[in-house]
């Protein structure tokens, strides 16, 4: 190997307005990348024309250091992988992998600006996708281009992979779920995988994993001056909702790897959303449903947290009459009429694993030593949101470790902004992390 040249590394400097004006035409696609099926099907070439275009003068093709191609399996909506090569074809990789080129809905009636098109307040990026995704596909993009002028020397290979349907796990065969199915980016396992998808510049040591459920109450419809006469099944699915909750924190309590990771709270399951199929004030309705989900730290099983709630519901309906009734009128069978209310429980869509980061790993520990040099300090953080596909990467064998630079708190929000400081500091993070795991190569 040649020496790492700290000088070239040192070269590698953001720019501030070329990174503004590529996200600038990002977020000018992003009402046809909005995914949110069959209303939104996204393009995502629409902004990956961009990212090319961006990178083209550097290629190999026109006498550059960069490896670039489009991995399509479906049309309109292709992946990009970008790769700086060392002289060493074995060397490891540091890759920065999963920032992605749809984004979700957004309606401009709710918000306070144009989300569809960049606009700039003091040091705030406003627009969709600024924080959630767009803006690190153009921070990846930028990182790459600085590589490709200063063209340091390095002992690893720098690679970057942008994908398509991140925000839609309802569809499968279209972002990296299929790179990895195919071996298309298997050699990234010897290195270091950071994800790019997070918020907030900390290091992201875990996620959660969620189990979406919905739980229809079928009771009897009658007047509502007659309660004796009806099954109501909304006091019917409140009951049931909270012997679920309780059967649930005490099969899935406070795990001693939470302090740990930092994660901000336990597991939960809670309800988030109540249907009822209409009708008068004065009638106890037929049926209610009520839908919510469970958050399981990476500690707990969703496979096996979604069987338990199965298993609570059947206990229900073995005897319902085990729920509490409200007041002395209250019933949940009408034996007269050989009536029993009863209880469905669905799962709704996929589940979906959570993570927890190896703390032990080189990759990790690289990662905190870039962080705390720019920011000053690295305070690692766990959370209760959940990211797809990045727990069955680490199955996979990926050393995966999780970084973002937007807000957490304009995530799929309305009014969604990110910061261009946020951005540039974590341009730094990234360029340390490529000089640190070079210079630890033998």
């Amino acid at each position: 190997f040649r020496p790492l040249q700290p000088s070239k590394m040192a070269e590698l400097t953001f720019d501030r307005a070329g990174y503004v004006d590529l996200l600038r035409k990002l977020i000018g696609e992003n009402r046809n990348l909005q995914n949110n099926p069959p209303t939104n099907v996204p393009q995502e070439d629409l902004a990956s024309e961009h990212v090319l275009r961006a990178l083209e003068p550097y290629t190999t093709e026109k006498g550059g250091p960069l490896v670039i191609r489009r991995e399509t399996f479906v049309k309109g909506r292709g992946n990009i992988l970008i790769e700086y090569p060392c002289a060493n074809k074995d060397a490891p990789y540091v890759s920065f992998v999963g920032c992605h080129l749809d984004v979700v809905p957004a309606n401009p009636d709710d918000w306070d600006f144009n989300p569809y098109e960049l606009s700039i307040n003091g040091d705030e990026l406003r627009g969709r996708g600024v924080t959630d995704c767009l803006g690190h596909v153009a921070l990846v993009t930028e990182l790459f281009r600085q590589l490709a002028i200063s063209k340091p020397q390095l002992k690893v290979n720098v690679c970057g992979v942008m994908i398509a349907n991140e925000e839609n796990s309802s569809e499968s065969g279209i972002g990296i779920d299929e790179l990895v199915r195919r071996g298309m980016i298997s050699h990234l396992k010897k290195g270091f995988v950071y994800w790019v998808d997070a918020a907030d510049k900390q290091p992201c040591l875990g996620t959660a994993g969620m189990v979406p459920w919905q739980l229809k109450a079928k009771g009897k419809l009658f007047h509502s001056g007659l309660p004796h006469q009806a099954v109501n099944p909304m006091e019917m699915c409140m009951e049931a909702v909270k012997y679920m909750q309780d059967r649930f924190y005490q099969d899935f309590p406070p795990h001693e790897d939470e302090a740990k990771y930092h994660f901000v709270t336990c597991s939960t399951m809670k309800p988030t959303q109540w249907h009822y199929p209409g009708g008068g004030v004065n009638q106890i309705p037929a049926e209610c449903t009520v839908c919510g989900d469970m958050r399981l730290t990476p500690f707990y099983s969703a496979e096996k947290a979604a069987n338990s709630l199965k298993s609570y519901v059947d206990t229900l309906n073995k005897d319902i009459s085990q729920l509490p009734t409200r007041g002395p009128v209250s019933k949940y069978t009408l034996p007269d009429e050989k009536l029993t209310g009863t209880l469905e429980l669905t799962i709704m869509g996929e589940k979906m694993s959570g993570i927890a980061c190896s703390i032990t790993s080189d990759g990790h520990k690289v990662l905190c030593d870039a962080t705390a040099e720019v920011l000053g300090e690295c305070k690692p953080y766990s959370l209760t949101g959940s990211l797809p596909l990045v727990k069955e990467l680490q199955d996979d064998g990926f050393d995966l470790q999780i970084i973002g630079y937007g807000l957490m708190k304009t995530y799929h929000a309305k009014n969604e902004y990110g910061l261009l400081s946020d951005f540039e500091q974590g341009f730094q993070v990234m360029a340390k992390l490529i000089a640190k795991h070079s210079a630890r190569q033998i």
